[in-house]
């Protein structure tokens, strides 16, 4: 798998999380029904939020051609306080379904990112 990365803006810089070591991290964990009216970032500028990042047309069918390639079988990961770390494509399509709920899994403690100010475009992705 490609690495991915759940980025945050922060003081120090981006903060960014390896998503294989969360999945890695929250394997062990019992998945629960998540209602997506649980989930703010649906109504949010999720994927387009950093500064230069538009949702041109181009991004938007690539977001959309995730989302139709996406697994609902695998569970999305939270954050402590609820907010998605990883499955937004998964959300959305649970969404575009019709579904009320996606399976997830929460983390008690946010893990220290794996890098801090390292541009996005400077993380490592290879296989």
């Amino acid at each position: 798998m490609r690495a991915q990365y759940h980025l945050r803006s922060s003081e120090q810089g981006l903060l960014a999380w390896d998503v294989r070591r969360l999945i890695e991290r929250t394997s062990r964990l019992v998945p629960f029904d998540l209602s997506l009216d649980e989930v703010r970032e649906l109504d949010e500028s999720f994927w387009f939020e950093n500064e230069g990042d538009l949702p041109t047309c181009r991004k938007i069918a690539e977001h959309a051609r995730l989302i139709a390639e996406t697994d609902l079988g695998n569970p999305i990961i939270l954050d402590p306080e609820g907010r998605v770390m990883d499955g937004m494509h998964r959300v959305c399509k649970a969404l575009m379904e019709g579904r009320s709920s996606v399976r997830a899994v929460q983390l008690q403690e946010l893990p220290e990112p794996d890098f801090i100010g390292t541009a996005a475009e400077d993380l490592p992705y290879e296989e």
